[in-house]
């Protein structure tokens, strides 16, 4: 558990799957959270989490959200799981991905990046995946875009490092969350993914959640420029029979 009480954060992408885990954790530690989104949910308003509409595909210039004067945290969620044949992705479902999940992230780290910088200490969460440090067939925009978005964190931590405004990154492998739900939707394939990873289970939202808390928190404030891989050691050891 962390302090957030009188934090500011604005989690976009909080309805659900990660986002949602992360919001109701922030809540319940004491954060003045805010939810950004294209829909709510009935969790979100029977905590009294504030929600705002918002399409991150597209600007920010008409009825934008309301920002506090000071920002203490800003997570982005939004994102997509294309997984395409190289040979069947078209031009348009690498501009379609790209704006979700980089000009999406662009956008919505520009419009709050005066209060953020504001509170001299704030930080930043972005979400990737395993897929770009562990090359995996048929995530090829996937990984391109979320290669992309890893570049941004690094470039930003540096930019506003002197404003003491971290930026990292959290890379997550298969999660229970409605965006892994084909993946997810038997037992067979449930015991398959488990039986990828070296911890024996694919992940559950609180696991992600609980990464984005701590660099959201205090207690990360000598961390930026960094890509964490919660993906159950998939991306980095074997086990071998």
């Amino acid at each position: 558990m962390y302090d957030f009480t009188d934090k500011n954060i604005v989690v976009a992408g909080g309805s659900s799957g990660i986002g949602l885990r992360l919001s109701l954790d922030l809540k319940r530690m004491g954060g003045n959270v805010s939810v950004w989104s294209r829909s709510s949910n009935d969790e979100l308003k029977s905590q009294e989490i504030p929600f705002f509409s918002l399409d991150v595909t597209q600007p920010f210039d008409q009825n934008p959200p309301e920002l506090p004067g000071l920002l203490h945290g800003l997570v982005y969620c939004p994102g997509n799981v294309r997984l395409t044949p190289f040979r069947r992705l078209k031009d348009e479902d690498f501009v379609e991905d790209f704006n979700l999940n980089v000009l999406g992230a662009i956008r919505t780290i520009r419009f709050c990046l005066d209060p953020l910088l504001e509170a001299e200490g704030a930080s930043i969460v972005l979400i990737s995946t395993v897929a770009v440090r562990l090359g995996m067939k048929f995530h090829a925009s996937v990984a391109t875009v979320k290669s992309a978005l890893e570049g941004l964190a690094k470039s930003l931590a540096a930019e506003f490092s002197g404003k003491k405004l971290r930026v990292n990154v959290v890379a997550p492998s298969i999660t229970n969350t409605p965006l892994s739900s084909r993946l997810l939707e038997t037992k067979e394939k449930r015991a398959r993914s488990a039986s990828q990873f070296p911890l024996g289970r694919y992940g559950e939202p609180e696991d992600i959640a609980s990464m984005a808390a701590f660099l959201l928190s205090e207690k990360a404030s000598w961390i930026t420029g960094q890509i964490f891989s919660v993906d159950g050691g998939m991306s980095s050891i074997r086990i071998f029979s």
